[in-house]
Formats: C-alpha cells, structure tokens, sequence
C-alpha cells in the first residue's frame, strides 16, 4: 500500500512537470524585434509594451530596431529563430499582408513561417508637406502635380506609406515619382529638408510634426475625420473620390511556437494594451486599439491580405 502511495506522488510530481514549466514562461528576455527604424510608430508601441510589460509583469523586452530590405530582414531573423517565445516579431501589415503583392521574391512565407499571436492596434495615414509647400489643400497640390508631371518626389519608409502614396497617384492621375527610404523617420527628415515634397505618413509619427507647425497636414487616409486632426480633411473630402488606407499592428512567434507559449503571451500583451500607458499613446497617436487574439489575428490577416491585393492592384504597382 505505501509502495503504491509512493508511485502515485511519484506520478503525481512528472505530470505536473509541464504545467510548472508552462507557468516559467517567460524565464529570461524576450527579444521583440520591430522592421522598422527608432522613432517610427511601430517602434513607439514598440518600446511601451516593452516598458508596460517591465513594470507590470516583471518581464523583460528588449526591442531591436532591423529596419531596411522592406521589412524582410526583421521578418526573416524572427521567422529563422528558434520557436520558445524568446523571439517575436511586432510588425504591421507592411510585411504580412502586402509584401507578397509588392514583391516577386519575398524570402519568408508570411502566413506558413509564423505562429500568429495578436493583433494590437489600427491607425491611419496623413498627407503631409512642409509647412511653406505653395500647395496648402489636396486640390492644390494636385493641380501643381499635374502642372509638373514627374516633377515632384514623393519618399516611403513603408508599404503602407507607398501604396497610399501609389494609389492618390492612380486616383488623382497625377504623376509623382517615388523615393524609397529605410524608415519613415528617414524620409521624414528629408521632407522637412525639402529634399521631397509629399509623403503620406502614420498618423503616430505625423501628428505631434503637424500640431508643431513642422508639416502641414493636408488630408488623413479614414473614412471621417480623426479626433486628434479634428481641422484636416479626409481625402474624400479633399476631393479623391474612393480614397482610404489604413494600417494595422501585430505580434507573431516563428512557426510551431508551443501554444501554452503563444497563449500566454498573448495574455501579457492583452494586458499591456489595456494599460493607461497604452491607452494615452494610441490616442495622442491617432490610433485605436483593436485587440485580438491569435486566431482573430489568423483571419484579420487573411482578410487584409485580400484587400491589399485589391488596393496595390487599384494603384497600378506592379511587383518588384
């Protein structure tokens, strides 16, 4: 009787073993790698997560900026790591939902290399000049685009800044030629420098350059109006008949991640997109939260993926 006593505890103890090593994660810092430069929305989430997650749960994040290649370079690293949660991609739909429709040779399988863990947010873009562009309004620029064709320069840190860019272009038939730039805080700058004339940027970098009086805001990329711009026009309203864009963010673990891992996970990143910290950045960003877990994010994506198709298609860009 105590021999089987003893056998049942022994028992006991093994299979309890996963459950307690399931409760260590995470044990050590997990390294958050963002496809975009400092400074760039996606790094400002980025970098609260990482700060909220700190304080909040004791976890540690370190976030490593990889931007340049389009994105491909953070995707790839991420989608090559090892699959124990240590490693995880906070990316947008940049890389994982209109790269296969920008791009012939994409060196990752964006739905077939990731484990999906959780959509975190959506926002929206705004067209943006210096401040002494003689264009003040949409109309404007485009009539002096159309006075100039190929003249003017537009620059792109991002698919969605490009694509946004490609499709007031097909829209408006204006010709505009496009500059590319490792990061929007890059083209940023040289917009600022006057280096470029126009660039359609996220609202979570362009907002504080606009209410600075640094850019002018010519239109946002929403159906309505955004609380934080409540002066700057849709692009519909601006006179662009059909236009909207927006973006969305997300994290994703390299394939065949153990799914106690991507569930846990994904509950330490609910819980940091509900913090006030958060909360105050997306709305002093033009952005909303929009969580979801990972089979919501499987879906979100396979949706977007569809749309982007349709919108890259609309603006007339052919894959590079």
């Amino acid at each position: 009787m105590k021999l089987l006593t003893y056998l049942c505890a022994a028992l006991s103890v093994t299979m309890a073993q996963p459950a307690f090593a399931q409760q260590a994660y995470p044990s050590k810092p997990i390294r958050m790698v963002v496809p975009f430069g400092a400074g760039s929305g996606t790094d400002q989430v980025a970098r609260a997560l990482a700060q909220t997650m700190g304080q909040a749960d004791k976890v540690t994040v370190v976030v490593e900026n990889r931007p340049g290649g389009n994105g491909f370079i953070a995707a790839q690293d991420v989608a090559n790591a090892k699959p124990d949660g240590y490693t995880i991609l906070l990316t947008t739909n940049s890389t994982h939902a209109a790269a296969e429709h920008l791009y012939k040779n994409v060196p990752y399988d964006p739905v077939k290399d990731f484990t999906p863990v959780a959509l975190l947010r959506k926002g929206y873009l705004v067209m943006v000049t210096k401040p002494d562009f003689p264009a003040t309004t949409v109309a404007e620029f485009t009539a002096q685009a159309k006075k100039e064709p190929g003249k003017l320069n537009f620059g792109s840190g991002s698919s969605s800044s490009r694509v946004s860019a490609e499709l007031y272009k097909q829209l408006a038939d204006v010709d505009l030629v496009h500059v590319p730039y490792k990061s929007n805080p890059n083209a940023l700058n040289d917009l600022m420098g006057g280096l470029i004339q126009v660039m359609f940027v996220d609202t979570s970098s362009a907002v504080s350059l606009v209410k600075n009086g640094k850019l002018r805001g010519l239109a946002v990329s929403s159906k309505r109006r955004l609380d934080i711009l409540p002066s700057v026009p849709t692009m519909e309203e601006a006179g662009v008949k059909g236009y909207e864009m927006s973006y969305w963010t997300a994290v994703y673990l390299p394939r065949n991640a153990p799914p106690e891992v991507t569930t846990h996970l994904g509950k330490l990143l609910k819980k940091a997109m509900g913090s006030t910290e958060l909360k105050q950045l997306t709305e002093k960003t033009g952005t909303e939260v929009a969580f979801g877990d990972g089979e919501t994010l499987k879906q979100f994506q396979a949706d977007e993926t569809e749309k982007w198709a349709k919108v890259i298609k609309a603006a007339g860009i052919k894959p590079e």
